[in-house]
């Protein structure tokens, strides 16, 4: 019957053979063993009709629809329907919310609820939760189990505040809840009738939130479950020694954590060295430019000296945790914070560095990147002093590492490893450039020797009435400012959020074939009108995704004062050019070295967060980024909001 139907195009359902049959002849078949079912009868022209609070009004046309359907199978097994109907009715239940594949249920449910004589709940269907390929979610898109994600280091909180906002929102551009937040919010009427996707950025951003919350002492123990995992940590050894290796580990990752698998990949990072034998084997592009800039061998060979003659600064063995630790004991998980007191390894490693700088005459990057690259094998990473002490950790006697499956590299091994790659240095690369062209000038400032001591006696009258000025990018040791790609854009149209109250939604050309469309959280600070034309400044290479629903795709540059209780649009030059990338004084833009990084790379390193301490107003309104304007082909960009924030 129902292969018949379907091959018609009929909607398959009961034919009514014995709907109305004699009860003499049904009975007689009972008694002669024939199986049977036991259906709903539907009555006549009856309709379902529900207050969907996700869909609105649905109706259906019973006897059309669903025609008799089975309760009891001939099995004697009651069918779902019927069980959850019966279920709802006995239990109370005054509120059903569940996946819109269950909304046809809702029919033969509502129909046995009225012959039951039973209210029926409110209901609720929401939309399906979808892959980011916009398929309906399946095992083929990752992770599906609870126990998969706690494998990969999602915490059960954060869990359950991203899955509520898949179809959900406060009406606020909040999207980070506790339990009890989630709780005090939740309104069903704000659930949307769109589908949402399952973006595991958006996870693991919103995880990271969760974890930054948290207390290092917290999370020791999820850190630690992370590291037997990938077999990093010995079984059954030394607890002390375990517990300090967690906590180093966990306090070193704490700020760029988005799951706690990441302080464990993090770790095996930071215990390997991946600097090649030879300097033809160097792949890093960025590493290999500054080897060449001549600076590298000279740092290089001077650390290997310095540790040879037992000069060079390595973590105490008797206080492993100093560079961890700040003077009240208290955890560091800041990376430009030093740890230890005095006479600890920290500062005498920062001593070192100072005298390291004054004897070779670099400073700055020129001397952080080779000392970086010398020691831990990459350009960038968290602070040297808490990398070494972490492998210190990892290679001492009876250590609580697994030295094997975390993959260490003893610093011993290091310096042998260095060696050989400083053999290798063409010689060419061997002499700093700069110092190179200083030794060619000297020919010239001989010719006018007399003239060059009398500029120097003037300078030095002048250096010793003037205080010197300290370079606030001196000490810098983040991405270059040429990582992020900032433009110009003209604001074409500004519309609030339709739910969330606090964000705008913004139209904005910033060069590019179609307009960008992007979120901001700057309504409580601006009106609509005063937005829409305006020239802004834009960070492009930030990778697409949801605030609130909304796919924000870049970000709005905006001056703020510290407290952030103003905010105002960064100002540009009207004669800017749309779409023109924003340039800094003393950053090559224009070579291969200059190009922005990708947007995946920008979200995954934390480029941004990195360089955004430097972005800073003047107190003259000028946003600069280590005391160095922004500038467009038009001249510089200014702020109407001086010694503040740009962000």
């Amino acid at each position: 019957m129902k292969a018949r139907m379907e091959a018609e195009g009929i909607p398959p359902r009961y034919d009514g053979t014995w709907r109305d049959a004699d009860p003499e002849v049904v009975a007689k078949k009972i008694a002669d063993g024939e199986p049977y079912t036991v259906r709903f009868k539907v009555p006549p022209g009856a309709r379902v009709v529900i207050d969907d609070a996700v869909r609105g009004t649905v109706a259906w046309d019973a006897e059309a629809t669903v025609g008799d359907f089975i309760l009891l199978r001939s099995s004697g097994v009651p069918v779902y329907n019927f069980c959850v109907a019966v279920d709802d009715a006995t239990m109370g239940i005054t509120t059903v919310i569940r996946a819109e594949e269950h909304l046809t249920n809702t029919l033969r449910q509502g129909l046995i609820l009225d012959a039951l004589g039973a209210p029926r709940p409110r209901y609720a269907h929401c939309s399906l939760i979808l892959g980011e390929d916009k398929q309906k979610l399946s095992k083929r898109h990752g992770a599906t189990s609870c126990n998969q994600f706690r494998l990969d280091g999602f915490l059960p909180d954060a869990m359950i505040n991203y899955l509520a906002l898949l179809g959900w929102n406060d009406g606020t551009d909040n999207e980070i809840f506790t339990r009890e937040e989630l709780i005090e919010a939740f309104d069903i009427d704000r659930i949307v009738k769109s589908p949402s996707v399952f973006d595991m950025d958006k996870l693991k951003w919103v995880n990271s939130q969760h974890l930054k919350k948290m207390e290092v002492e917290d999370l020791l123990g999820l850190v630690q479950e992370q590291l037997e995992f990938m077999e990093m940590i010995k079984e059954g050894g030394d607890e002390k020694k375990t517990r300090d290796f967690v906590f180093a580990s966990t306090a070193l990752a704490k700020q760029m954590m988005e799951t706690t698998q990441d302080a464990a990949t993090n770790a095996k990072t930071v215990l390997g060295y991946d600097l090649p034998a030879t300097f033809d084997g160097l792949s890093d592009a960025e590493a290999k430019t500054m080897v060449e800039q001549g600076n590298f061998y000279g740092i290089a060979v001077k650390i290997i000296e310095m540790h040879e003659a037992g000069s060079f600064p390595m973590p105490d063995a008797n206080n492993m945790l100093a560079a961890f630790m700040d003077g009240s004991n208290k955890a560091i998980v800041e990376d430009n914070q030093i740890g230890g007191d005095e006479g600890s390894y920290p500062m005498q490693y920062k001593a070192t560095m100072k005298a390291l700088a004054k004897e070779m005459g670099v400073k700055g990057k020129d001397l952080f990147h080779p000392v970086r690259l010398a020691l831990t094998g990459e350009m960038s990473g968290q602070d040297v002093t808490k990398q070494m002490s972490l492998l210190a950790m990892a290679s001492e006697d009876d250590s609580a590492v697994n030295v094997e499956k975390a993959g260490v590299v003893a610093f011993e091994s290091r310096v042998e490893m260095l060696k050989s790659f400083c053999e290798s240095i063409p010689e060419q690369f061997r002499v700093s450039k700069s110092a190179s062209i200083e030794d060619k000038s000297k020919d010239s400032a001989n010719d006018s020797k007399s003239e060059s001591k009398a500029d120097a006696s003037k300078d030095a009258v002048s250096s010793s009435s003037s205080p010197a000025v300290t370079d606030p990018l001196a000490e810098y040791d983040g991405p270059p400012i040429t990582a992020l790609d900032i433009r110009v854009g003209r604001i074409n149209k500004v519309w609030v959020h339709e739910e969330a109250d606090k964000l705008y939604c913004e139209e904005i050309d910033v060069g590019e074939e179609e307009p960008r469309l992007i979120a901001s959280g700057l309504r409580p600070y601006m009106s609509a009108e005063d937005m829409e034309g305006r020239l802004v400044l834009v960070l492009c290479n930030l990778k697409e995704r949801k605030l609130a629903g909304f796919p924000s795709h870049g970000m709005v540059l905006c001056a703020s004062s510290e407290d952030h209780s103003q905010v105002k649009l960064v100002s540009v030059p009207v004669e800017a050019k749309i779409g023109e990338r924003v340039t800094v004084p003393g950053f090559d833009f224009e070579g291969e070295e200059g190009q922005p990084y990708a947007e995946n790379k920008v979200g995954k390193k934390k480029v941004f967060e990195q360089i955004a301490p430097f972005l800073k107003s003047s107190e003259y309104g000028v946003p600069e980024f280590g005391g160095r304007p922004l500038m467009t082909s038009a001249g510089v960009c200014t702020s109407p909001i001086a010694n503040g924030v740009v962000a």
